[in-house]
């Protein structure tokens, strides 16, 4: 009979006590609060971690967290990182993340069109990341928005934006079409670049591509004032107008000076420049002006782009810009 009392005892204190030791584990009934930044060096243990996590207020019992995870989570290593973890979610749920690797991840966004002078500095400006980088192959930066985890560091981030060039050149140069006046992927990233600089209205790429392409078969300059501003900023804003002596200087890149491409890409081109010189749109137009609504107006011949130079002009003078 009083075998029957203890058993029953310990059982009515198991019943009881188990949900109470449970409900840090799986969350019930626990308070949610604002996230909290927990970093997780390599090489971390389970009893580091639970000390960790106690340290930010996380868990309230190293021991029973350890206790815990040994007898209810999983046997796969923690992994090193930066977490953002919200209380009362529950100590699995911290453990499962460790686990999985759910780092805090942030954001870098290359804008198509910067230059590798530039790739660098917005690497650099980038707080969470870590280390040095040197001035990457002006073209060899893919313009695109790069996930990446804080501390991570900045040669690591590089090296995808330029795996991600690599693989988008490759794939689009297999789909090239044969009215494509580039002969290597290399002359596409320059013929890109000058595209890119030359209008930020998407649906003008392809025109574009196709002015230059028209250019280049008929053995005339290309003319474009990118490529003359390039060796003197490295891509940078010139900030003023470009003056006679410059338009006269044979830098490689000067357009101006001789027929053919600059003799190597003036910014790192985004898939879509790549894309249209690749398959340019069927045109007959050589020259083109702004319109002084953001995009270009076309011309095939010298004298309707005079014309439309003029009216270009005029406009600006009544801007005050002239």
């Amino acid at each position: 009979m009083r075998r029957n009392i203890a058993t029953a005892f310990v059982l009515l204190l198991l019943l009881v006590a188990t949900p109470l030791l449970l409900a840090p584990w799986y969350g019930w009934g626990q308070s949610r609060g604002a996230p909290v930044t927990l970093v997780v060096e390599k090489g971390a243990t389970l009893a580091s971690v639970a000390k960790s996590l106690k340290s930010v207020g996380l868990v309230d019992s190293p021991d029973l967290f350890r206790g815990l995870a040994k007898v209810l989570g999983s046997k796969a290593p923690i992994q090193a990182g930066t977490y953002r973890l919200s209380p009362g979610i529950g100590w699995r749920a911290y453990l499962v993340a460790m686990q999985k690797g759910r780092v805090e991840r942030d954001a870098l966004t290359i804008p198509e069109g910067l230059p590798s002078v530039m790739v660098v500095q917005r690497l650099m400006d980038e707080p969470a990341l870590t280390g040095t980088v040197k001035t990457p192959d002006e073209g060899s930066v893919l313009p695109e928005t790069y996930d990446f985890t804080p501390g991570e560091p900045r040669a690591r981030v590089l090296a995808r934006m330029q795996a991600a060039m690599k693989t988008t050149l490759a794939d689009l140069w297999k789909r090239r079409s044969k009215a494509t006046v580039v002969s290597t992927p290399a002359e596409a990233i320059t013929l890109a670049s000058i595209v890119e600089k030359e209008t930020g209205v998407a649906a003008e790429r392809r025109l574009v591509a196709g002015v230059y392409s028209n250019r280049l078969r008929q053995g005339m300059k290309l003319d474009a004032d990118p490529t003359v501003i390039y060796p003197i900023t490295q891509g940078r804003p010139l900030g003023r107008r470009i003056r006679r002596s410059e338009l006269d200087a044979d830098t490689g890149y000067n357009t101006y000076l001789k027929p053919g491409l600059p003799k190597g890409p003036i910014a790192n081109p985004g898939r879509a420049s790549i894309a249209a010189v690749l398959d340019p749109e069927p045109t007959k137009a050589l020259y083109f002006v702004a319109n002084g609504k953001g995009g270009h107006v076309f011309a095939e011949t010298l004298t309707e782009h005079q014309a439309n130079v003029a009216k270009w002009y005029a406009l600006r003078h009544s801007r005050g810009e002239m």
